[in-house]
């Protein structure tokens, strides 16, 4: 492992990268940064070694379009850079469209995207301000999704979300109610939801967020998204309860 000191100096961005904000970071929470990578079952799977031979950056999509590499990660993780780990996780590790190219045409058998998302998953446990940053937007589609069941509904989409989406963005400024009153089938006429979701898989799917730890990760990201989910499931849990309670009697 390369030299470092006791606290050592890294870029932390914070909204526009052109504007990050410099933090000083200990040096033992790099360490358990990369502890809690190198300790989950995929990492080994994930890392054979590296050739250095840059296949994985020719084919990266991503790389193309934004200062990012795969190899880069697979070399900061092989050689266990903290310091470099550390600062890829403040925007690099984001620019992946995880597509998994890397990963079929690495001949050492690296997934360089899986690794990334090892990382990204890190980040979020850690409660890194690029993950914050990153999954802000989608605050509205997990809310939708625990509530209702669905991802997205058309009144969600629109070019300040959807920036990425190019010149396409401007289809949705179509009158979406009316257009959706022109389909046919009657669940579909609503900008709210696209289908009724039942209780019951309203209330298994929360269990599974909950018994996988997603709830936990959100916790870290958005404290008020999480108690607004809650708080909506535990009245979900009550209606479910006196529906059981009526069927029994």
């Amino acid at each position: 492992m390369g030299h470092h000191s006791t606290t050592t100096r890294v870029q932390k961005y914070i909204g526009d990268p052109t504007e990050g904000l410099v933090k000083e970071v200990s040096y033992e929470v790099m360490e358990e940064i990369f502890q809690d990578i190198q300790s989950d079952l995929r990492f080994d799977h994930e890392l054979n070694g590296c050739l250095n031979c840059g296949i994985c950056t020719a084919t990266c999509p991503a790389a193309h379009y934004y200062d990012f590499s795969p190899r880069e990660i697979v070399q900061l993780l092989w050689t266990e850079n903290l310091e470099g780990i550390y600062d890829a996780m403040q925007e690099k590790i984001w620019s992946c469209a995880q597509c998994y190219t890397c990963a079929a045409r690495c001949p050492f058998g690296n997934s360089p995207g899986g690794l990334v998302m090892l990382m990204r998953e890190t980040a979020i446990k850690h409660g890194m301000e690029s993950a914050k940053s990153v999954l802000r937007p989608f605050s509205r589609v997990m809310l939708k999704l625990i509530s209702t069941g669905n991802q997205l509904s058309p009144d969600m989409i629109n070019p300040d979300h959807f920036a990425d989406w190019g010149p396409n963005i401007c289809k949705v400024d179509a009158p979406l109610k009316l257009l959706r009153q022109a389909i046919p089938m009657p669940t579909l006429n609503t900008i709210k939801t696209a289908w009724e979701t039942n209780l019951k898989t309203s209330i298994e799917l929360y269990t599974i967020w909950e018994e996988t730890g997603v709830l936990d990760q959100l916790e870290t990201i958005d404290e008020n998204l999480f108690d607004v989910i809650v708080d909506i499931m535990d009245e979900k849990r009550d209606d479910w309860e006196d529906f059981l309670d009526e069927e029994e009697d």
